[in-house]
């Protein structure tokens, strides 16, 4: 019973061989396993690198952007404070820190606290204005400051959201009134600085367009100047012959010999032209009179009030002032339409007229059979100047130039570069403008707009 039976033994070697096959097998299997799972973990360990090699370059950005954000804070001289929805401070740069102390920046503390109590309203009333998605802009308070004393600003609040968009709190930016003040003290003396020297400028273009003008000026007076002095030595010479006739006249001499006198001194002709020789005599002190009144209204320093005045009379005047005194003389019309009747800035205008003329002759020096021609156009409440000059016109890139300062194409010595400068702000202060451009049949226009009735504002 207790021996093994042939059929028995040969089950057990089936059984072992199966166990040794299974053994085999279980063997292969788990070295596969483990190779996967060696795989798995290179795997896992590459991305653990990876994912470590990222972390430490997102973090020197950050660190980079924190510093870089440090360095703008601490370089601001405007106080910044930010805070939370609940108002209170979460942080504070170095300038905000140097006026309210660097325990109440660092406190976080209520915002209001760091007010004066005569402004704790208006810093109470930032927290409802940024919940609302408004903004505050150059609202007035007063900051407490470490001594206790108060510390006047001019402050803008905005809100501020995290990356998500979600408003997580608001910051306040200030700047101290007393900078502000200074500032703008800086800004209006520089101004003030600026208009003195503009109308320096102004007065030396004037002083140098009028050194120009003398040549011209002096024909114009020399023409009435003529004309009075031949009318007194013709009165002079009647004097002569009128005092021997009343002499004789009161020695009684008799009618026939009275009568006699008379045809030799020819007193009838000398009767006749007495009225003329006056006439004529005022005539020419008149236009002196006119001619240095003009000479007299170009030179001038002081402000011109507004005056009604005849703009072709302006015109021509001025034209004529350039045009005499021009070594080489271009033909020279003008042309009116409209009322010439206007209001504003007579001495303005003239100079103007003078500056536009000038340049003209100057273009015109080198060209044969010059020609300027002016139009003065009155209607609609505007009035238009417009000088015209047949010669080479403005090279395309120095139209928008010249109205710079000091700029010129002539050579050194022969020009300011004012003269359109000058101009161009004596336009602006009748309200108008100064309009340029080329001819298309060549030439440039030089074109004055300005309100003929004087500025609305004054």
């Amino acid at each position: 019973m207790g021996g093994s039976t042939p059929h028995a033994a040969a089950s057990d070697r089936l059984i072992h061989r199966a166990g040794v096959a299974d053994s085999l097998d279980l063997g292969v299997a788990s070295e596969e396993a483990w190779i996967e799972v060696i795989h798995r973990m290179d795997a896992v360990y590459a991305d653990l690198v990876r994912n470590q090699l990222e972390l430490e370059g997102k973090n020197n950005e950050l660190e980079s952007a924190q510093r870089f954000i440090d360095s703008v804070l601490a370089s601001m001289t405007d106080v910044l404070i930010v805070c939370d929805l609940a108002g209170r401070i979460v942080r504070a740069n170095a300038s905000a820190e140097a006026v309210i102390g660097v325990a109440a920046a660092a406190s976080n503390a209520f915002i209001q606290s760091v007010f004066m109590k005569d402004s704790e309203e208006v810093a109470a009333a930032m927290l409802p204005k940024v919940l609302a998605g408004s903004a505050v802009v150059d609202v007035e308070a007063s900051l407490e400051g470490r001594d206790g004393a108060a510390v006047p600003i001019s402050m803008n609040c905005t809100p501020q959201h995290d990356h998500n968009g979600k408003l997580v709190g608001f910051v306040l930016i200030g700047r101290s009134v007393g900078d502000l003040r200074r500032a703008f003290e800086a800004l209006d003396n520089a101004h003030k600085k600026l208009t003195r020297t503009q109308q320096q400028l102004v007065s030396a273009e004037k002083m140098a367009a009028l050194g120009q003008l003398v040549a011209g000026v002096a024909h114009e007076l020399n023409n009435p100047i003529s004309f009075v002095f031949g009318n007194l030595h013709a009165l002079k010479r009647y004097g002569v012959k009128l005092e021997t006739f009343l002499n004789q006249l009161m020695a009684c001499m008799s009618l026939e010999d009275l009568r006699k006198l008379q045809g030799a001194k020819d007193l009838s002709r000398i009767a006749d032209d007495l009225g003329p020789l006056i006439d004529g005599t005022l005539e020419g002190a008149q236009r002196v009179s006119e001619i240095v009144q003009d000479l007299r209204r170009f030179s001038s320093s002081q402000k011109e009030g507004s005056e009604s005045y005849n703009l072709l009379k302006v015109v021509q005047t001025a034209a004529d002032w350039v045009t005499k005194s021009a070594r080489i003389k271009p033909a020279l019309s003008i042309h009116a339409e409209g009322p010439m009747e206007v209001k504003g800035f007579q001495r303005s205008v003239h100079q103007i007229i003078v500056n536009f003329v000038q340049n003209s002759v100057d273009v015109l020096s080198k060209v044969q059979r010059g020609e300027i021609s002016i139009t003065c156009v009155v209607a609609d409440g505007m009035a238009t100047v417009k000088v015209r000059d047949n010669g080479p016109g403005i090279r395309p890139e120095h139209v928008s130039r010249v109205f710079e300062p000091f700029f010129t194409t002539k050579a050194v010595g022969e020009g300011t570069g004012l003269g359109l400068y000058v101009s161009y702000n004596l336009a602006q202060e009748l309200g108008g403008r100064i309009e340029v451009e080329n001819a298309p049949d060549g030439g440039a226009s030089f074109s004055l707009h300005f309100p003929s009735e004087g500025r609305a504002d004054g």
